[in-house]
């Protein structure tokens, strides 16, 4: 089993162009600890960047979790995030993400450990006619995140991602005796004299509130100072950050088998995880590139390394870069 030669090259990762159905027989099994992905969503409406048709999506996406499930590691986690969306020409829901997930755990022996719930404040109000025009329906502000594993007890740390407390739960840590009586709760639940105790934050909940208001970024200023269009579809940092943290520890395996810019990649280099990106788009692949570089670069030097990389000649090695200046 041999990947292709990368398109390019960190100091953590490697980003390949290609059908991740194909690079996916590339690699061991079992030798993923993370694949975290974002596939193009089962919309009606055609995207720039690619997306199945409803009808045809449950089984198209099905056919790349195949293969995930082979390479992944047996303490490994498969998280997918799926957005919500419309059946064509109606107020009514489609049940494509749940479809999907139920396939995942019945047909492929996936657990689900645990859904989340991205919450995107920001989101525009849609679809048009339902919510803007006729007003019978609300934002749809939440994309389904599934948690998947091979098995009951994948790697899993909340300690790597506890939240701040309350300024309730701070009022009572400081003077527990005040504000809180240990007692029996209606629930059954014992609470003891422990709970007002600081661990150093809060357990988070399964609702992950992150706006998606990326707009200055230095992958987004790399790109318009290059009149290069950037990838319409990415998801915030703050999303993968939270999974990489959450079920990984640093050396370890991570794949986006649909990388797009590759703010998976990026973020996992930031986290000093090894990762890997598969794209099949060149174009987006190559501009993901400019994550990793230094946002003073000149536009010669980011027009030479952007046209060196849709060349595919060589891997372009992109190694402290943010330190460095790149020189070809």
């Amino acid at each position: 089993m041999v990947l292709p030669n990368p398109l390019y090259i960190t100091n953590y990762g490697m980003a390949y162009v290609g059908d991740s159905l194909l690079l996916l027989d590339q690699l061991e099994d079992n030798s993923i600890d993370l694949v975290l992905t974002s596939p193009p969503f089962a919309l009606q409406r055609q995207k720039t960047y690619g997306n199945v048709d409803q009808e045809e999506y449950v089984d198209w996406l099905v056919e790349f979790c195949k293969k995930v499930h082979r390479v992944l590691a047996p303490t490994g986690s498969f998280v997918i995030d799926l957005g919500g969306a419309y059946q064509s020409k109606r107020p009514v829901r489609s049940l494509y993400n749940y479809r999907i997930l139920i396939k995942l755990c019945d047909d492929l022996d996936f657990r689900l450990a645990e859904e989340f719930f991205w919450f995107n404040p920001a989101k525009l109000p849609s679809p048009i006619e339902w919510v803007n025009k006729r007003k019978i329906r609300v934002k749809d502000a939440v994309n389904t995140v599934w948690w998947l594993s091979k098995t009951d007890h994948p790697k899993a740390n909340a300690s790597n991602v506890l939240v701040p407390y309350s300024q309730r739960m701070k009022k009572l840590q400081e003077n527990p005796d005040k504000y809180y009586q240990p007692k029996d709760r209606p629930s059954g639940h014992d609470i003891s004299k422990n709970f007002a105790a600081d661990n150093g934050g809060a357990i988070p909940s399964n609702l992950l509130e992150i706006p998606n208001t990326e707009s200055n970024s230095s992958y987004l200023q790399l790109c318009k100072s290059v009149s290069i269009p950037p990838h319409p579809a990415r998801f915030p940092q703050k999303l993968p950050r939270f999974f990489i943290n959450f079920l990984t520890n640093p050396g370890d395996k991570i794949l986006d088998i649909f990388a797009g810019s590759n703010t998976t990649g990026f973020v996992a280099e930031e986290l000093e995880r090894n990762w890997l990106a598969f794209e099949q788009d060149l174009s987006y692949l190559a501009t993901s590139a400019f994550r990793f570089i230094d946002k003073h670069q000149s536009q010669t030097d980011l027009l030479h390394l952007y046209h060196k990389l849709l060349s595919q000649e060589e891997p372009i090695y992109i190694i402290n870069s943010k330190q460095l200046t790149l020189k070809f």
